[in-house]
């Protein structure tokens, strides 16, 4: 089951792929590619040095492609983020310290209203294996495609105003998982047997907004919420926020507020924070 999910990406990566090189060819057609690369490095040496410290690296290779089609009356709006990191400090070896890869496609078809019908699907899911390191040893909690969430969800999008975006519909989680299926997909309810597959059903609302604030400053804050039918009083929240702050046309500084909260993983709200000095090259 693996390998077909493995296809399906690489099926929907060479989609994309394909329909950017149309529009080089066809510079009249529809189709608008974005592609934006990045690496963030964060390192300290020392040697002789009286007052301590520790030698460290860090580097976070990201990743942003969006292709969409606006015409009449469909409008069709892709996007996949990779993001993966690493740091070493000192002796220790090295640590992930980002890990996802994140891809959604939303179909509208526009209806004359201020709100148009619209489907849509979400998938994400670790680039490797992820390690809890409040352990020791550090223990393995995610690997590629283990475990893999993916939904869909039909309903009503606004997207009347400029650079801002919102929708909102039936949405239906599917989780997958393999060597994890214990952590993520198993239902406590049947002791006697560890689901691979969970699915749930329920409300699924997107917000997104950018704006440019400054002449070399923009921000960009993008909400997901999932709300299950059989607790509607717990909700998924993904919230992502970037502020990019560009030096020229390689070097920028950026500022990523993650926000998760998915019970199924854990009943903790997960907060990441990073503030890095980056190298970013736009391919189209």
């Amino acid at each position: 089951m693996k390998i077909t999910y493995i296809f399906a990406l690489i099926l929907l990566v060479s989609t994309l792929i394909m329909a950017a090189d149309e529009t080089e060819e066809k510079k009249d057609t529809l189709w608008t590619p974005k592609g934006v690369i990045g690496l963030n490095l964060s390192q300290v040496s020392f040697q002789n040095w009286s007052q301590g410290g520790e030698n460290s690296i860090a580097f976070t290779f990201l990743s942003n492609f969006r292709i969409n089609y606006i015409g009449e009356p469909w409008k069709w709006r892709n996007s996949l983020k990779f993001s993966y990191g690493r740091t070493k400090l000192g002796s220790e070896q090295f640590k992930t310290n980002d890990n996802e890869i994140f891809f959604e496609s939303t179909l509208i078809y526009q209806i004359g209203w201020n709100i148009s019908p619209y489907g849509g699907i979400t998938a994400r899911t670790a680039v490797s294996k992820g390690f809890n390191y409040d352990q020791e040893p550090a223990l393995q909690i995610v690997d590629f495609f283990d475990p893999f969430y993916l939904t869909e969800g039909v309903g009503f999008a606004y997207d009347r105003i400029e650079n801002f975006t919102t929708r909102i519909g039936i949405g239906f989680k599917q989780t997958f998982a393999d060597k994890f299926n214990s952590k993520y997909t198993d239902d406590p309810e049947t002791p006697n047997e560890i689901e691979s597959f969970k699915n749930e059903t329920g409300i699924e609302s997107v917000t997104e907004y950018k704006i440019q604030f400054l002449d070399n400053m923009t921000f960009y804050t993008y909400l997901r919420l999932f709300g299950r039918f059989e607790d509607i009083s717990v909700w998924d929240v993904r919230w992502d926020n970037i502020i990019v702050a560009k030096i020229n046309d390689y070097f920028n500084v950026n500022i990523n507020v993650l926000l998760i909260y998915d019970a199924d993983e854990t009943l903790r709200t997960q907060l990441k924070e990073a503030l890095q000095l980056g190298i970013s090259y736009t391919l189209f």
